[in-house]
């Protein structure tokens, strides 16, 4: 018996050694110098390209970072939101006229195979454009993993599901991230994105008119506001002028964002939910409020969950490919 019992806890201790390397295995998958020896100068060639579109158009920042969060919510990282086609994410209702500068990853794209040909994927171009896109902003700066490869298919069905909405309630936005290994704290953190960009008529004007069928404006968005964006968007407008997120700070990645909600000016109905709506009294009311006085923690959870978001179920090893162009999958 004692012989057998032995034996038993040799296989057993043999598996969990296997199942730790796989574990390992697993997480070294992605690494901050993947492409070390394949690809050494991608870092530099990467932030040169943001620069440049950056300094053509500054909102480009923000549109390469909502490039980055719309990919990795549908289907994980992958670049399946670059894929062009009809049926691909890009026609998703979340997405369609609003997702912008997909020619910059192709720039971009085109300057790291002229340096080292079919080893970068666009997954992984993404989500340095994105970090690098906070940084020119006047945000954070962090190590991206990498070693991301690129889908193979585009999910619009997935993108009009998963995507969070701007006229959504906090429960159905967490629950959105909760399904993607998110947290509340991630929602409230990703959220101070909207301290840079733009936003159409369309994604608000249901608070400036007949909010929630009451005949009036939003009473959690400040009257000056209410006034200065119904003269933007009136109702007979095609809802596709736009506006600042962050009012009164335009281009400058800071924590003005949650200033703005604590002064009922937040633009989307699902940014000033996270001060003003019952439920964030108990939930993210004091997470706003932390943020809005202390420039560092905002900072420093809003790199963690960039992290978080950038680990969303991404492809590696011998699944998908390394896409020659962004826009198609290989032949």
């Amino acid at each position: 018996m004692e012989t057998s019992s032995c034996r038993l806890k040799g296989r057993f201790a043999l598996l969990m050694i296997v199942f730790l390397m796989l574990c390992g295995a697993t997480r070294a998958q992605l690494t901050v110098d993947f492409y070390k020896s394949s690809c050494p100068n991608l870092l530099r060639i990467v932030r040169r390209e943001v620069v440049k579109a950056i300094k053509s158009e500054m909102r480009t920042a923000a549109s390469l970072l909502r490039l980055h969060f719309h990919d990795c919510f549908v289907n994980g990282c992958d670049g399946s939101v670059l894929l062009d086609g009809s049926d691909g994410e890009q026609f998703a209702l979340p997405n369609i006229n609003s997702l912008r500068r997909l020619e910059v990853i192709d720039s971009i794209k085109s300057a790291v195979e002229n340096s080292c040909s079919g080893v970068v994927s666009c997954a992984d171009i993404l989500t340095l454009a994105a970090r690098d896109s906070v940084l020119l902003s006047g945000g954070p700066t962090w190590k991206v993993l990498l070693g991301r490869r690129d889908g193979l298919v585009a999910n619009k069905t997935g993108a009009d599901q998963v995507l969070p909405a701007p006229f959504e309630n906090i429960d159905g936005i967490l629950k959105k991230f909760t399904d993607v290994g998110l947290d509340l704290t991630d929602v409230v953190a990703l959220s101070g994105a909207h301290t840079i960009g733009f936003a159409r008529c369309a994604m608000f004007n249901n608070r400036l008119f007949n909010f929630s069928g009451s005949g009036s404006p939003d009473p959690t968005m400040e009257s000056r506001m209410v006034s200065d964006l119904q003269a933007l968007c009136p109702l007979t407008d095609d809802g596709n002028k736009t506006t600042v997120l962050d009012r009164n700070s335009t281009d400058l990645f800071d924590n003005h964002y949650y200033k703005n909600l604590l002064n009922q000016k937040g633009l989307l109905e699902s940014d000033q939910i996270l001060f003003s709506s019952a439920a964030a009294q108990s939930s993210t009311k004091s997470l706003v409020e932390d943020y809005s006085s202390n420039t560092t923690r905002f900072f420093e959870d809003f790199v963690r969950a960039m992290i978080k978001m950038g680990n969303i179920s991404p492809l590696t090893g011998s699944n998908g490919e390394i896409r020659k162009n962004c826009r198609v999958v290989n032949s």
